[in-house]
């Protein structure tokens, strides 16, 4: 499915505090001072590339806190993103072009941009609030190294210690993921919060009654919305063309599926969203009725704007696909709507599957579909390897369903899974949203999609699309 946004090229000016936050790390220059600059490229994730620069180029480890905007929304800045970070080596730590500051001493005149120091002066009054405030437990300075103290204590009767390095992948007030190198496997450590607060309970119990498809879980921090796991043995799949490791993925999603069976009211319990045909079916008038508006709204052509007749027939041909779909008696399972290959670690002996905020119970072939459309993407239309890796799918189905069901719910997949990939994204009943043109956009989009697929669908049936 298309992503909502592709992120440019973006320019970061980062606040980085000392370990006793009395000094930041400034960059001389012509009498004044400068806060350090780094771009980060399309593409790459923004805490790690920033921890990254900060180590390689300006000699400091750090781990990120917050961004201004992340607390305290626009303002004078709005234009130019101040990440706040803290350094948890020694604050003698740093490279012959920058230097420590007490923060005392600085005063607008010591900036060569007077906003830089308006932005210092935010972050420190935010800190202080920040620091007794434990609903934004990633903004207080200090957490890392109170999680480090924290995951010492788990792992040491495990025989094992934290070594030293870590790699930061995401940050926010709310939301952490890091990678931390002990003697023995490396560890790591995810905490969310709203949207994805659900993922922290839907993993807890995935891990509990499925627990050879997720990584280990080691120990958990339920204020944090947090737990801690060994890494998962293998390679990554959005690492590797082979289509070996593809097929170990596709058999072992519906390992999986089919285990959850038994399981799939205690995981709707835990917070995976309801796609069952009913669901689905309630959302569709609620769902075209918005993409209606938005339609009319559209006012860059190309593409083409879909009419009301032309969606009034998308809705009824999806309607008659769900109903065609549950007519097949496929048992609904654990779902994941986006399973990525990034999302799924393979080796030749097992493979796991990581982020579970996007879980659903619902029919099982709409992941398949999703894990489909990247190995297109990934390794371009060969139908060859298609036609491989989806019989290594249904064959696991074919002792619970008919091959004839099978072939059937193959063929209306492409439709139904982008509809549910839709409808379950809940940016389409927020208002605020809908008002972005990139949001605007992007659901257009994916209802385009929708309208392809129903149309080759009814190359292949007797239906009719206006």
């Amino acid at each position: 499915m298309a992503s909502l946004e592709q992120r440019e090229h973006e320019n970061y000016r980062v606040i980085v505090l000392a370990r006793d936050r009395t000094g930041i790390l400034v960059v001389p220059h012509n009498g004044h001072f400068q806060l350090p600059s780094i771009d980060i490229p399309p593409g790459q994730r923004t805490a790690e590339s920033l921890c990254r620069v900060v180590k390689n180029e300006l000699g400091c480890e750090a781990v990120c806190l917050f961004t201004l905007q992340d607390l305290l929304g626009g303002g004078s800045w709005e234009n130019q993103h101040y990440q706040i970070m803290e350094c948890w080596e020694r604050p003698g730590t740093c490279n012959s072009t920058t230097l420590w500051a007490p923060i005392r001493s600085l005063s607008r005149q010591s900036f060569d941009d007077v906003e830089d120091y308006g932005a210092i002066e935010q972050v420190s009054a935010k800190l202080n609030l920040s620091s007794a405030d434990s609903c934004l437990p990633f903004a207080r300075p200090e957490w890392f190294r109170e999680l480090r103290d924290w995951i010492s204590e788990e792992i040491r009767p495990l025989g094992i210690q934290l070594t030293g390095r870590v790699r930061q992948f995401n940050s926010s007030p709310t939301f952490s993921l890091l990678r931390l190198e002990t003697s023995g496997p490396a560890v790591w450590f995810k905490a969310v919060g709203e949207p994805n607060q659900r993922e922290f309970g839907i993993t807890l119990k995935l891990a509990e009654l499925l627990p050879d498809y997720l990584p280990k879980i080691i120990s958990t921090r339920p204020e944090w919305n947090g737990w801690l796991s060994f890494e998962a043995e293998g390679a990554n799949l959005a690492d590797t063309r082979e289509i070996s490791a593809w097929e170990k993925a596709a058999t072992t999603l519906a390992r999986l599926q089919i285990d959850s069976i038994i399981s799939t009211s205690d995981i709707g319990a835990s917070g995976a969203r309801d796609l069952s045909a009913a669901a689905l079916s309630d959302l569709l008038g609620p769902f075209f009725d918005v993409i209606a508006q938005l339609m009319k709204q559209q006012t860059k052509i190309p593409p083409t704007a879909l009419n009301e007749l032309e969606l009034h027939s998308l809705e009824e041909i999806v309607q008659d696909s769900l109903t065609r779909m549950e007519d097949l008696s496929i048992t609904d399972t654990i779902g994941h709507l986006d399973l990525n290959p990034g999302n799924i670690i393979v080796s030749p002996f097992e493979c796991r599957f990581l982020d579970w905020a996007d879980a659903y119970i619902g029919n099982p072939i709409f992941s398949f579909e999703y894990l489909l459309e990247h190995f297109r993407r990934s390794a371009g239309a060969d139908p060859a390897f298609e036609t491989t890796i989806t019989a290594a799918y249904i064959e696991e189905w074919h002792s619970r369903t008919p091959t004839a069901a099978l072939n059937e719910a193959l063929r209306l997949s492409p439709l139904l899974a982008a509809f549910a990939y839709a409808a379950a994204n809940e940016i389409w009943r927020d208002q605020e949203k809908l008002n972005d043109p990139i949001t605007a956009g992007y659901l257009r989009s994916l209802t385009r999609r929708m309208h392809r697929e129903a149309k080759q669908l009814c190359e292949r049936r007797s239906l009719c699309l206006c």
